[in-house]
């Protein structure tokens, strides 16, 4: 009989096929003394180091765009000074290269693993450096993804950010996690390139080799011996879904021509392109941050205007939405805020880090201004974290001040969705950045794994707050769009409009299957399942009355 094991999908697709498990990783190296000089495993180590850095940072570089910048990232962790230091100690005191880098690296996860959110998922990315380095040591091959020689559905305790960036996509059906969250690099990735995949099945481990499985993400469901009503179901989902992106470009709309332009979030100028090649009609969220974490100071002015001319002059005539910077929190900068903080998910970030640091804003804003100058885009700036009348208020004023035409806000506290009709007066737009909206409303940690069951966007609270934020862009006249996850799922982006939202962004992977549904409904009928969700209690029970709704 057909059995269904639960996760955490990640896009809107859906596969069939048989189970290659991943290899699990080496047993780890005993606690033993070197046989030679500290020095000779010193050179070891760093050697190996070396190779792995260069390695990844030649993954990246094959892979681009988004993996790019993920694994940059993890080049930057496996040489991290004070990690070295570590295992450095422990060569001195006379371990073995191999033992020195798994224990210092294990205590460095721990550590990683105890703070939680954004630095508790990289403890994965991590742990694949240490592996990788202590193969190299061992003049052994790396962990890495089967090949059983046929198209197959991948299951893995969880997947290295170097394994998931280079997947060859003409035999990895569909991946399935045991482990991670949908914000482990392994989740961003997957969106990101658009495969199939469910993160975070805990019993996706008593899943054997050849066993055929449906993956569905839609449902956030893995299906065990599927019944061959399911698999023929399967393979009709599959074939609409290919012609839908097969289909010839169009502007997003609703069945009644009511027009929801669909909009790209990108974390870099190089993406760019993809998007527009996927009918991206412009850029709803640009993620500046990554000309500010590599670094350990603010960018030059020069050095913004020069990436920010090159994001424009990909959307000419079009509009394009770049968010200033937003750090702090799980994204912390030295130049920026270097105070420790209890609780900094609570504390100095977004823009009251910006504010009070208002050279790095103001910098910010004027090269934003130059290349608006120097291209033909139509750029709009927002704040992140606007808790307050009065924050919107000065953002929109230090924008205006610096030349920038239409400034607004991000809408991701329970207090701004609230404050709404009071916030758009006073601004040009809003932008309801549901990962956060949700997180802060529910109370709960978007990338703490033991809540994750209450990070919805579904759930009638976080709908009751996007609600207030819609009806009150419909009374000012002003500007509603989304550009969290949940403008990605594609029911709920339909009740998403019947909320009053009037554009959404999203990975540009995730266009097709949104232009799809919003094509199956009018607006009445968008808001009638709108108003069915609402009504619910539970995330589920919402998402559940709007799939009855709209199947009427």
């Amino acid at each position: 009989m057909p059995e269904s094991l639960t996760g955490t999908g990640i896009g809107q697709g859906v596969a069939y096929g048989p189970v290659a498990r991943m290899a699990p990783p080496p047993a780890p190296p005993a606690d033993t003394d070197s046989q030679l000089k500290p020095e000779q495993e010193s050179a070891r180590v760093k050697e190996a180091i070396q190779a792995v850095s260069a390695e990844l940072a030649s993954r990246g570089e094959t892979a681009g765009g988004q993996a790019q910048e993920v694994l940059e990232a993890q080049v930057m962790m496996a040489q991290d000074p004070t990690l070295l230091e570590a295992v450095e100690q422990r060569v001195q005191a006379g371990k073995t290269g191999e033992f020195a880098v798994h224990a210092a690296f294990a205590e460095f996860q721990e550590t990683l693993q105890t703070l939680g959110g954004y630095l508790g998922e990289r403890a994965a990315d991590l742990a694949d450096v240490a592996l990788r380095v202590i193969a190299h040591l061992r003049g052994e091959p790396a962990p890495g993804v089967p090949d059983p020689g046929h198209p197959f559905v991948l299951v893995a305790q969880d997947l290295a950010p170097a394994d998931t960036a280079l997947l060859d996509l003409d035999k990895v059906q569909a991946l399935v996690t045991i482990e991670g969250g949908p914000t482990s690099h392994t989740a961003i990735l997957a969106r990101g390139k658009g495969i199939t995949a469910v993160v975070g099945v805990k019993d996706a481990a008593q899943l054997s080799d050849g066993q055929q499985v449906i993956v569905d993400a839609a449902a956030s469901a893995i299906i065990t011996e599927p019944s061959q009503e399911q698999i023929d179901d399967v393979t009709r989902r599959i074939e609409e879904r290919a012609a839908a992106a097969a289909a010839p470009l169009t502007p997003g709309a609703l069945a009644d021509g009511t027009e929801v332009p669909l909009l790209a979030n990108l974390g870099s100028p190089e993406a760019a392109q993809e998007a527009v090649d996927l009918g991206a009609e412009g850029v709803g969220l640009f993620r500046t941050e990554f000309l500010f974490l590599s670094s350990d100071k603010a960018p030059s002015v020069a050095e913004q205007r020069e990436s920010y001319i090159k994001l424009l002059q990909a959307f000419p005539g079009k509009k394009v939405v770049v968010r200033a910077l937003d750090a702090g929190a799980d994204k912390p900068l030295p130049f920026l805020n270097d105070a420790e903080e209890e609780n900094p998910a609570l504390g100095l970030r977004g823009l009251r880090a910006l504010l009070a640091n208002e050279e790095i804003l103001r910098d910010q804003l004027t090269a934003l201004a130059e290349a608006e100058a120097a291209t033909e885009a139509d750029l709009w700036v927002m704040a992140p974290m606007v808790s307050t009348v009065e924050e919107a208020e000065t953002f929109t004023k230090f924008a205006t001040q610096h030349g920038l035409k239409t400034a607004g806000v991000m809408i991701e506290v329970p207090s701004s969705a609230l404050l709404a009709d009071k916030i758009l007066p006073v601004t040009g737009f809003a932008s309801i950045g549901t990962n956060d909206l949700t997180q802060y409303t529910m109370a709960a940690d978007r990338l703490l794994g033991s809540v994750a069951g209450l990070q919805d966007p579904w759930h009638p609270a976080v709908l009751r707050l996007i609600r207030e934020v819609g009806a009150a862009g419909d009374h000012t006249g002003k500007p509603v769009g989304v550009c969290g996850e949940a403008a990605a799922d594609p029911l709920l982006a339909v009740v998403l409009i019947g909320l009053g939202v009037n554009t959404l962004s999203m990975a540009p992977a995730a266009l097709a299957d949104v232009r799809l549904e919003l094509s199956r409904h009018t607006k009445d009928q968008a808001e009638a399942i709108a108003q069915a969700a609402l009504a619910a209690s539970t995330a589920a029970d919402a998402r559940q009355a709007a799939l009855d709704v709209a199947a009427r």
